[in-house]
């Protein structure tokens, strides 16, 4: 879809998420009110830089150097992801207010009130403008962390802009990495929008299908559909304390990652086989995500599920077998396909920035407040 002719309120959205596997970006027309979506493009991530943001999830020698060159490279895959969206849309850069993008996540370690939480999302937002000759806007959870909130997740706001309803309760499940929900009441009942980090989605899947059939996911799961749930390691894995925490609370790789399963394997008195730890970690997510719906949003009638695990087709099985009586559906029904919504909440963040609104919401992040999100990087 070419830019149409006039449009003065277009930003694009860069998204990288904890599945470490490329850069998502969309070119967001915000003038007729309801954002309308442009262009889409992915940019995959070569293999020395996957690996590079995976071996700084954990620490090591070098730190600084190694995230500094990581930072570089990502930028260019940013600038990448940045032309070919400009060239899908038939636009120039001085067409395009600003782009969002939110790096990639290495630390996620938010505190409350006690002023010990960090984040740190790896980027170089001003190679990125000079690359791209566009102003960029990044950094946008530290301002909510700042003001004692988690910093995450922050596409609440979005999610209820898109798919809220005046007289039905909603969630829209985002499982990328790690999976997150938003409750969105309905709009006639007065209620406040919420939502929170649920635990795994796709980040464990990924590495176990990695490690043990040498792919970057289970395509469809079908993988783990021909395995055997563990129950023994299902327990185990839900004996974990975040699980029963209460919001708000905010995940990562800090928590969920190849090390903490292994240490659940290690904990069994006989070794599984690969196909059934994939199963298990499959009814993992889909039962962290259930459980949280269930308690939470009980009046819920849907759960609108977006990015890659949506793609999973037996996960998507599994919780609607968790689920009964509420519909599981595809942000693709409300006309934004499953892997563009979190490249586009970062257009509609970045957008909130420059009009100096708020982008954050403290009833899903438990900030002191409503707070300007992001650093703007000028072109």
């Amino acid at each position: 879809m070419s830019m149409p002719p006039g449009s003065s309120d277009c930003f694009i959205g860069l998204m990288s998420g904890t599945s470490m596997d490329g850069a998502d970006g969309v070119l967001v027309d915000f003038s007729a009110g309801q954002p309308a979506v442009l262009a889409a493009a992915h940019a995959p991530f070569p293999e020395p830089l996957r690996e590079a943001f995976a071996a700084l999830q954990q620490p090591g020698e070098d730190e600084i150097h190694r995230e500094a060159l990581a930072a570089n490279a990502l930028a260019r895959v940013y600038a990448a992801c940045v032309d070919e969206l400009l060239r899908k849309a038939e636009a120039t850069a001085s067409q395009i207010t600003a782009i969002g993008a939110h790096g990639q996540t290495i630390r996620h370690r938010p505190g409350l009130y006690d002023g010990t939480g960090y984040t740190r999302q790896s980027q170089h937002p001003a190679l990125l403008a000079e690359l791209t000759d566009i102003d960029v806007i990044a950094d946008f959870r530290s301002r909510d962390i700042a003001a004692g909130g988690q910093g995450a997740p922050l596409v609440p706001a979005v999610h209820a802009a898109l798919f809220g309803a005046r007289d039905e309760t909603r969630v829209v499940c985002n499982i990328g990495g790690i999976s997150n929900i938003s409750i969105l009441p309905a709009a006639n009942r007065g209620r406040p929008v919420t939502g929170f980090d649920c635990g795994p989605g796709n980040a464990l899947l990924d590495d176990w299908v990695q490690r043990h059939r040498g792919v970057p996911y289970d395509d469809r799961g079908a993988w783990g559909a021909t395995g055997r749930v563990d129950e023994a390691l299902l327990a185990q894995l839900l004996a974990e304390p975040y699980f029963r925490a209460p919001p708000p609370k905010s995940t990562g790789r800090d928590l969920f990652h190849p090390g903490w399963l292994q240490g659940m394997l290690d904990g069994l008195p006989a070794p599984l086989a690969p196909a059934d730890v994939q199963a298990t970690l499959t009814v993992l997510t889909a039962t962290a995500i259930a459980r949280d719906v269930q308690a939470h949003a009980p009046d819920a009638q849907r759960l609108i599920v977006c990015g890659g695990g949506a793609l999973n087709d037996e996960l998507l099985r599994r919780l609607g077998e968790l689920l009964p009586g509420k519909a599981v559906q595809l942000s693709d029904d409300y006309g934004v396909p499953v892997l563009q919504v979190e490249a586009l909440a970062f257009a509609w963040l970045a957008r909130q920035c420059v009009r100096r609104a708020p982008g954050n919401v403290p009833t899903v992040t438990g900030a002191a407040g409503p707070r300007v999100l992001g650093a703007i990087y000028p072109r």
